[in-house]
């Protein structure tokens, strides 16, 4: 039993020993500073009032009862502030962590079964087929992509979807910028100028079709680098495959029998102020053409046929959009909590503390292939991920290039690593590990190995709070703060040697597999590798086992 559940428990009995009903939930949390204890629960403050006490009184009778039962963990009770308890306990339930995590392994711990298997489409990315994708949209797909990962974890089946805007007044622009390339006549006014124009129309024959070659030329550059992100779709919905299947007609025809829309000045209308919109929004212009909004509520209709859950990742300028698109799903009996929308903010490239333009090839688009090439793979990543999508984001080239301390990627890398290669010594010393039930975990007494084990221990709950909450960022942090806490144990403690004891050195080498075990499932997390073996610029300041 999880020791949260052992603390929680204790405290049922012990309310019930005081003649009171426990609460639904009991919340426990870890208190931000150690001294405080390890755990510390709110429960005095939350039934005072029924009990007719003053909550420190109340947690003051808890503790005196809690006192009085036994527990294996429980080494000490503290009555804290206006009536928090605070729970000290043995170094046993961290060294039963520890056995926990090695069995479990990378594949099962920090797993759960939250999501019921339930389905759930992640929509990110979605870039116009009309060119490279840009440094901006690096930001939505990392996000999207890792969203789908950590939900992975937490039980959902998850289907990862990019949706191919393949129709419409730019796709015809584009096609006609093309064209007007390959003939040598001047691109149109409203066309697209990008030098990647011109280069792009040196591989397309003269008597190719303009529109299919382009779509599938900027689809091919788009899965290109967002492959080398280490992001793969489960499906490319095409906006075409509905016009051909007559989905949007029958979209349409769904909305005006749930009088949901209306004609007006030849146009066809959604009553989307209906449902909270500022004003409504028109579906069909007056030339008969389709604006976006009508395609895209026939793709959501779609969608809301294949999963119980939708996540779209769009950027700032569809701000507005969200309330539109919900307006018509409820429009047609969907609820709309359905649909998740979660906004990406800018990103702003700099070199040197000055914004860059990365290459004049593709005039004024800085592209995402550009910033994986100079950068990594796994530093576009990581870094992408670094903080909320919901604040803007600063990308220093020069920072996230290097192999340094300072360079976040790097420091958890090189955490990873540096274990490998203790293992690897270890092997080559014939250091032989003991079998798990064989190994004194008691040895582990360092406040080092301590913060460890704990760090290890938040991570399901770091995981379940990512997933709750869409928030990659999360994970992060907590890879960030684990990497420090490895290479200050690095510091302070050795694993290997003859001034080790072998007690001690089995128990710390177990205590790595275990570290090992939390940085792989937080780097798959947000998919960057997990390198065995790694260079520096620059050393870091510490002992070397």
């Amino acid at each position: 039993m999880d020791v949260r559940e052992s603390i929680k428990n204790l405290i049922r009995e012990a309310l019930s020993g005081l003649g009171l009903e426990s609460p639904t939930e009991i919340h426990l949390e870890r208190p931000a500073n150690v001294e405080h204890g390890d755990w510390s629960t709110n429960v005095g403050l939350v039934l005072a009032k029924k009990a007719g006490s003053n909550p420190r009184d109340l947690a003051t009778q808890l503790v005196s009862t809690l006192e009085g039962f036994s527990s294996e963990h429980v080494s000490r009770l503290e009555v804290a502030g206006p009536g928090f308890i605070n729970f000290y306990l043995n170094k046993t339930w961290l060294y039963d962590v520890l056995l926990e995590v090695v069995n479990a392994g990378s594949q099962d711990w920090a797993r759960s079964e939250e999501g019921g298997n339930s389905k759930v489409i992640v929509e990110f990315v979605s870039a116009n087929p009309t060119g490279p994708l840009h440094a901006g949209h690096g930001r939505g797909a990392c996000y999207g992509d890792s969203v789908a990962r950590i939900l992975e974890r937490s039980g959902y089946s998850v289907a990862r979807e990019f949706y191919v805007n393949d129709r419409g007044t730019q796709m015809n622009l584009f096609a006609a910028s093309l064209d007007a390339c390959v003939s040598g006549k001047d691109i149109p006014e409203d066309g697209y100028h990008g030098a990647y124009i011109k280069e792009w129309a040196t591989e397309m024959s003269v008597d190719t079709d303009p529109l299919s070659w382009g779509m599938q030329r900027a689809l091919s550059s788009h899965k290109e680098v967002l492959s080398d992100l280490n992001i793969e779709f489960d499906s490319w919905f095409s906006e075409t495959s509905m016009v051909e299947s007559g989905s949007i007609e029958q979209t349409l025809s769904m909305l005006e029998k749930a009088n949901a829309s209306y004609e007006e000045d030849g146009a066809i209308w959604l009553k989307s102020t209906k449902y909270g919109d500022d004003k409504d929004r028109v579906l069909v212009k007056s030339d008969g053409e389709y604006t976006y909004l009508l395609p895209d509520v026939a793709y959501h209709l779609d969608k809301l046929v294949r999963a119980e859950r939708l996540i779209n990742v769009w950027g700032a300028d569809h701000h507005g959009y969200i309330t539109r698109m919900k307006a018509a799903i409820e429009s047609l009996g969907y609820e709309p909590e359905r649909l998740e929308v979660e906004v990406t903010q800018m990103v702003n490239l700099q070199r040197s503390g000055e914004e860059v333009k990365l290459s004049k090839r593709t005039g004024d688009i800085v592209e995402l292939s550009e910033v994986v090439k100079e950068v990594g793979s796994d530093a576009a990543r990581f870094t992408y991920l670094l903080q909320s999508i919901d604040t803007a984001q600063t990308f220093d080239l020069d920072l996230v290039s290097k192999r340094v301390n300072e360079n976040p990627i790097f420091y958890v890398q090189y955490a990873y690593a540096r274990i490998r290669s203790m293992m690897k010594k270890a092997d080559q010393i014939g250091f032989i590990p003991s079998p798990l039930p064989e190994v004194d975990l008691s040895q582990l007494q360092h406040s080092r190995e301590l913060i460890l084990l704990r760090s290890l221990h938040e991570l399901p709950d770091v995981v379940e709070r990512a997933s709750r909450e869409l928030a990659p960022h999360q994970i992060t942090t907590w890879l960030r703060e684990f990497a420090s806490d490895l290479h200050g144990f690095y510091h302070d403690c050795r694993i290997l040697g003859d001034d080790v004891e072998p007690s001690l050195a089995q128990a710390r080498f177990l205590l790595m597999r275990g570290v090992l075990i939390g940085l792989e499932i937080g780097m798959d997390l947000l998919g960057v590798s997990a390198p065995e073996e790694m260079w520096r610029d620059e050393l870091i300041e510490d002992g070397e086992n």
